[in-house]
């Protein structure tokens, strides 16, 4: 089977030392929150229209600035 260009197939494997399958499971899911593989899936599993794209990326991009900006604000005086 040939596969394009622009699709990836990476696979994420974890080996199981000393028959430890909690400790394996929890690295597996460290690998997969940090690649970003969950959300991408959540992402895909129902589909969203653009307008609720749009939205929802704006909201975040909203969310993000007022972070930003109340970690570089100084802080409350305490008196």
């Amino acid at each position: 089977m040939r596969k394009s260009n622009n699709q990836k197939l990476m696979g994420s494997m974890v080996i199981v030392q000393n028959d430890n399958v909690e400790k394996a499971l929890r690295t597996f899911k460290k690998k997969i929150l940090e690649s970003g593989k969950l959300i991408e899936l959540k992402e895909k599993e129902f589909y969203e229209k653009p307008t609720t794209k749009r939205r929802r990326t704006k909201n975040q991009q909203i969310r993000r600035a007022q972070k930003k900006r109340e970690s570089e604000s100084l802080p409350k005086k305490m008196y």
